[in-house]
């Protein structure tokens, strides 16, 4: 089968488009083997191409986590897909079995893995995962739009829902808008009827932004963005800040909250190390929340979004996998706006 793959960590000459893998077989009774049909990039998907510590990669690797496809082959004992289904994978995978996941917290799981990163992925013609991670959608939905759905959303809703808790008329600020996780923050967040300010060094980002529904928009290289905020909120600042940049953002992030504001982080893009004055922090009683992609009933939560049709993600671009390389060439560009899919015929 074909599958896009590393041997080595390294730039993008290590991406290589491979046609002679083995189709995966099922490895036991609750096992879904999947035909994908897209698959999504991620930017955790560029920190695998260059080398992650502590992760080793056994050749050849499987790129990318979020999928789409259609059900070629279930397990004896699988009941909640069958052969023919249009479906959706949780890149995420847990044991199921310690007190964590049976207290459905699956994403705490000591054991917790995600495709593409721990296990081999799934920009490949054939995929085997468990069926707790699979989920049906419409046949008639549009696949490059649902293989950019999983990660992004999953990840942004247990952010805004479940650890900061996002309530109508509350203010937000997202850095980073252009991509998945903050486009789905934002969609969200206007989705419980928060007031949101978005920010990125792009304006074309940010024009575009507005048009799906920021309320304010700001230029992270231009502007004094705390200062505005301050100055917007007669001083008060915003409820929540939505930061998966790191070092860069870190201090202006707090600077935007108010009392008693909720700081929630799922990535360090710009490095993993800040600085807090903790004065501060006990002061205006601010809560710094950490997230990483979600359960078993947040992603029946986002999946119900899916089927309904709401939530959607912009999809920026699409390549075949033959041009799996241009894919990761684009992400790494930082002009996408929404996320890139790469489809497999």
């Amino acid at each position: 089968m074909k599958a896009l793959t590393i041997s080595a960590h390294g730039g993008f000459d290590r991406i290589e488009l491979r046609d002679d893998l083995p189709v995966p077989a099922l490895r036991g009774a609750t096992d879904v083997r999947i035909r994908v049909r897209a698959a999504a990039l991620n930017r955790l998907d560029l920190f695998v191409l260059e080398g992650l510590p502590s992760v080793s990669i056994v050749p050849p690797w499987v790129l990318l986590a979020d999928a789409c496809g259609v059900v070629d082959a279930v397990g004896a004992d699988v009941r909640v897909v069958s052969v023919g289904d249009l479906v959706v994978v949780n890149p995420g995978l847990s044991c199921r079995t310690c007190a964590l996941c049976l207290a459905g917290e699956h994403s705490l799981c000591p054991k917790f893995k995600l495709l593409g990163e721990h296990v081999p992925g799934t920009a490949a013609e054939f995929i085997v995962v468990p069926a707790a991670n699979v989920r049906a959608i419409p046949a008639a939905t549009d696949v490059t739009q649902a293989a950019a759905f999983p990660l992004a959303t999953l990840t942004a809703w247990r952010m805004l829902r479940t650890r900061a808790q996002v309530r109508a008329g509350e203010r937000v600020l997202i850095w980073g808008i252009g991509g998945g996780v903050a486009l789905a923050a934002l969609g969200i967040c206007k989705h419980v009827g928060a007031e949101v300010w978005v920010a990125s060094r792009d304006d074309d980002k940010l024009a575009r932004a507005r048009a799906l529904g920021a309320d304010h928009t700001l230029n992270s290289d231009r502007d004094d963005i705390p200062a505005l905020i301050r100055a917007a909120t007669g001083k008060a600042g915003v409820d929540v800040v939505v930061d998966n940049v790191g070092r860069a953002t870190w201090e202006r992030s707090l600077k935007c909250l108010g009392k008693r504001g909720r700081l929630v982080t799922c990535g360090a893009s710009s490095g993993p190390v800040v600085e807090t004055d903790v004065r501060r922090l006990f002061w205006n009683q601010w809560s710094i929340l950490g997230s990483t992609m979600g359960n078993d009933a947040e992603f029946d939560a986002v999946i119900a979004e899916l089927r309904a049709g709401r939530l959607p993600i912009p999809v920026d671009s699409v390549f075949p996998i033959e041009r799996g390389r241009a894919a990761f060439e684009r992400l790494a560009s930082g002009k996408q706006f929404g996320k890139i899919v790469v489809t497999i015929p």
